[in-house]
């Protein structure tokens, strides 16, 4: 913030540079850019889930080589939602220096050290330090990703969120069913099974490399990002090649996006939802184990649900951003996953394959949750700061879910309990996606 500068001088100052800006004119992005970015997305996608459900299948074996008691693998299974909170927060501010871009090209960096590194740990400490790194560089780039895609596509970001979403399933599915057998071809240890994920990683990292060194694209993405208040006129400010959606938020760089109810609304949803995603993904084999499933099929049985991601992710966000409330494809989505997890209560092996398929389309919430984060702002500033407030305080709203999970499933022995707190998790789910899908955006609340 400017030094002496009245709050009021300040938010005209705020309002007025955008306006001369969009006078000027700005060269539309070149095809081959946004080609490199496309394929950077889907790579990118690609990698952001198979660090958690490369493990899930293979969790028996991991706890019993290492050690680990059902409260620690309970930890396991939340520190993708902990380290989401405490790394994605951090994400703004790095993006604001360094470009969204080059943090990003970071990020898949660390994942594939923190996924090389993981087969090399000797006991439980190290095993949660590597993860850590890896889910480290997801945070940051979970963040990222939608003010990449509001920036870049501002007139696609159904269709461009739908193919980002599409990958990301796409990648978490191949994690979940092909981690087993790989780990069966390459001789059975969950050590290579689980380090071999390094290599889509490091290649994901390519394209990304060529969009951090380019200096036009970084500082077009630095003047994207948001700070609470700028030292100099947005009019100051580099030109860029971006489109002009990138464009500060107007009259909202100071205020505290804790005064929105829709960005509340936002983070609770998105929290609820990736509280349901991550007990998927870390216990839903296990769930099917012990109903008497194969170790293999369990791995099977969780691909399914991750890949009706692959599809719904592509026409979910296509679907929601015709609509001017998004309210309702919330609740079709919780009550299929309130059906889902009925089903498992009663009969969790004779209807798996039912189960599965409903689940997965509940799963859908995390493609309709970027989507709304798209939508619930109108520019990029404002997209970073919502994705970054939501997603960052949803994760920490979700971390005490798989936890207390596998703390029911160790001292109750079953999970009755356990499937009773995952269905009873939908209601609010529903609830706040309700609310978080009003056609409201966030500077007009703050």
């Amino acid at each position: 913030m400017m030094v002496g500068m009245p709050n009021d001088d300040l938010a005209t100052l705020d309002t007025a540079a955008p306006a001369r800006r969009d006078h000027e004119p700005r060269p539309a992005p070149s095809p081959w850019r946004r080609r490199i970015v496309v394929v950077g997305l889907l790579l990118a996608a690609l990698n952001l889930r198979p660090a958690v459900t490369s493990l899930g299948p293979l969790l028996k074996e991991v706890r019993d080589d290492l050690g680990m008691s059902g409260t620690i693998a309970g930890l396991l299974t939340s520190m993708p939602a902990a380290c989401f909170a405490v790394f994605g927060i951090t994400a703004p501010r790095l993006a604001r220096r360094f470009g969204p871009g080059a943090v990003v090209c970071t990020g898949l960096a660390a994942i594939a050290t923190g996924l090389a590194l993981r087969p090399f740990a000797g006991g439980t400490v190290a095993f949660l330090c590597a993860s850590a790194l890896g889910l480290a560089g997801i945070a940051v780039s979970n963040i990222l990703m939608p003010v990449i895609v509001k920036g870049w596509f501002p007139d696609r970001v159904g269709s461009m969120t739908g193919l980002y979403s599409m990958g990301l399933s796409l990648g978490t599915a191949s994690a979940a069913a092909a981690t087993v057998p790989m780990t069966d071809a390459l001789g059975g240890s969950w050590r290579a099974g689980l380090g071999v994920w390094a290599v889509l990683a490091g290649v994901a990292v390519v394209p990304w490399l060529f969009l951090a060194r380019d200096r036009t694209h970084r500082r077009s993405e630095r003047a994207a990002a948001p700070e609470p208040a700028s030292d100099q006129p947005a009019s100051d400010q580099p030109a860029s090649d971006q489109p002009a959606s990138d464009q500060p938020a107007s009259g909202a760089a100071g205020a505290r996006i804790t005064r929105s109810p829709t960005a509340w609304a936002m983070a609770v949803f998105f929290g609820l939802q990736s509280t349901a995603a991550y007990i998927t993904m870390g216990w839903m084999p296990q769930i099917f184990r012990d109903a008497g499933v194969s170790a293999s099929t369990s791995g099977v049985l969780l691909a399914v649900i991750m890949a009706m991601g692959v599809p719904l992710a592509f026409v979910l966000p296509r679907m929601a951003a015709r609509l001017r409330n998004q309210g309702v494809l919330a609740v079709v989505l919780g009550v299929c996953g309130l059906i889902g997890y009925t089903g498992l209560w009663l009969a969790p092996a004779s209807g798996a394959w039912v189960w599965a398929v409903l689940l997965g389309v509940a799963n859908c919430a995390f493609p309709l949750a970027l989507t709304m984060i798209s939508m619930r702002a109108r520019s990029s500033a404002g997209v970073v700061r919502l994705s970054a407030f939501a997603q960052s305080t949803g994760y920490l709203l979700s971390i005490p879910g798989p936890l207390l999970v596998g703390a029911l499933y160790q001292h109750s022995g079953g999970w009755d309990a356990p499937l009773a707190l995952m269905a009873g998790l939908m209601v609010p789910q529903i609830v706040t996606g309700l609310l978080a899908g009003r056609d409201r955006t966030l500077e007009d609340e703050i």
